[in-house]
């Protein structure tokens, strides 16, 4: 991973007692504005500032009743609050967080103040991987206070069950997106190491987060440190589908490990079909059938989402029907296989994917749904990741099982630049594509793509975009450009 300064929890040790006012610094990331809410709802006083502040985390925080500053600037530290919560974007060199560091003033990063203020006195099960965690959380939460367990939860995504990114329930659980990227300047530690768990599911294991990590092996290092922290006989559900998350299980002796899969796992599903409305299947445990799960989404990367919730809802105490009423009820997480609508008969589906894996996972699973339909695939590489040669070879063939690509210039950062010579190329990705049988075209900007996918579709069409950001707003052009056809 690479050098920061040495890992630090903060400065202070501030609890509900000392806590009326608090200060977050990059107050606009999706994580720092749950935690906003958090704090809202246990009765604090919230502040914050950031540079640039735009729906829909400006409405949310908005909604919530919360000042937001404009700027990063010293004087935002006054009136003293008794507690500064720094978000992981924010750098040495800023001028706020020089003033911070400069005073006396108690500090501590988003996922340290969560485990301090909120994960202390619950039971935390933290839902951890690569790919699927986002919908994994918001799914185990809704599954949990479908089952009356009112459970609180915080997530990386606006969670349509809840009508937002976190929840402040009266139940024993509070579920948890385990994210493995750094925690602020000051902590280089991955988020989930603040999080307390007493329970995990490891989703995924496979190289990503390429601007921080090396290696898959400093990758799989965050995540043994994840299992370590749970104590003895915690339950540790795995994708048995993922070698690496499996070399990790192996080595959890202390751990109560439990595996899911299509065969040879703890707990197996079968009988897979896609009825055009939900995707069904049956599980069995040990051989022994539990019953039969029905999902609203399509795809088996739905299906392992939807069996590691099932497999640590039943460990919780949960019985087959509470699970499988709360999974065939669950409405998804916005920009994850998001039906956006039907526009002059073509259907257009938002996904935040962005790794190879997730993106040939959102490509099977409308296979499966619309099999007979044309399918487009628009991809913009923008993550830290997708933006690098790494994954170049492996997105040739998760973009393949489409037939039309269209892909976006490689986004640039200044916060992370890119070496020409490591940047992913689109022309080589079109030559590879092209060889494969597939038509695949690089557009400028999002406009370009807007009126290219506007002219070429045809009715039956369906539009996958993907992406980890805004695409520059191609959502918003595609529903208007086509509805206007």
């Amino acid at each position: 991973m690479k050098e920061g300064l040495p890992a630090s929890e903060g400065r202070g040790d501030v609890g509900w007692e000392e806590l009326e006012t608090v200060h977050l610094i990059a107050i606009a990331g999706v994580g720092m504005t749950a935690l906003a809410g958090l704090l809202k709802a246990r009765g604090a006083k919230v502040r914050g500032s950031d540079e640039q502040i735009y729906p829909p985390m400006s409405d949310v925080l908005a909604d919530l009743g919360v000042e937001v500053l404009t700027g990063h600037r010293a004087e935002n530290l006054e009136p003293r609050p008794d507690l500064v919560i720094v978000g992981n974007k924010i750098s040495r060199g800023n001028p706020e967080a020089e003033a911070l560091l400069a005073s006396d003033l108690p500090y501590l990063s988003m996922p340290s103040a969560l485990g301090r203020l909120f994960l202390s006195d619950k039971r935390s099960l933290v839902v951890a991987g690569t790919h699927g965690k986002s919908t994994s959380t918001a799914m185990l939460a809704a599954v949990l206070r479908s089952a009356g367990c009112d459970p609180s939860m915080m997530v990386g995504g606006h969670a349509l069950d809840f009508g937002g990114n976190f929840a402040l329930g009266t139940g024993e659980h509070f579920v948890i997106e385990g994210d493995e990227y750094d925690s602020a300047f000051f902590d280089k530690r991955p988020k989930f190491v603040h999080y307390r768990p007493d329970a995990a599911i490891l989703t995924a294991v496979e190289f990503d987060h390429a601007d921080i990590y090396d290696d898959l092996g400093e990758i799989m290092a965050s995540f043994r440190t994840l299992v370590e922290l749970l104590p003895a006989r915690a339950p540790l559900v795995v994708n048995a589908s993922f070698p690496h998350a499996l070399e990790i299980a192996g080595g959890a002796a202390h751990c109560q490990v439990e595996t899911f899969g299509a065969q040879g796992a703890d707990w197996t599903y079968d009988e897979l079909r896609d009825t055009g409305e939900r995707t069904v299947f049956r599980v069995s445990h040990g051989g022994a059938a539990e019953g039969e799960v029905a999902l609203r989404a399509p795809g088996f990367i739905n299906v392992w989402n939807a069996m590691g919730v099932y497999v640590l809802a039943r460990l919780e105490g949960l019985r087959h029907d509470e699970v499988a009423a709360g999974l065939e009820a669950f409405h998804g997480v916005a920009r994850r296989q998001e039906l956006v609508g039907v526009f002059d008969e073509v259907t257009l589906i938002d996904d935040f994917a962005h790794h190879p894996t997730a993106v040939e996972g959102v490509l099977a699973a409308l296979r499966q749904r619309y099999p007979d339909r044309r399918l487009w695939a628009l991809f913009e590489p923008r993550s830290n990741t997708s933006r690098r040669a790494v994954f170049q070879d492996a997105y040739a063939r998760a973009l393949a099982p489409a037939d039309e690509v269209v892909l976006a210039q490689v986004f640039r950062k200044r916060s992370d630049v890119v070496d020409p010579s490591q940047e992913l190329s689109t022309d080589k990705l079109v030559d590879d594509l092209s060889a494969q049988g597939v038509r695949a075209r690089v557009a400028t900007d999002a406009a370009e793509i807007c009126q290219l996918v506007s002219a070429e579709s045809r009715p039956g069409d369906v539009v996958a975009m993907m992406s980890n950001g805004s695409f520059g707003g191609l959502r918003a052009k595609l529903r208007s450009a086509l509805s206007a056809r």
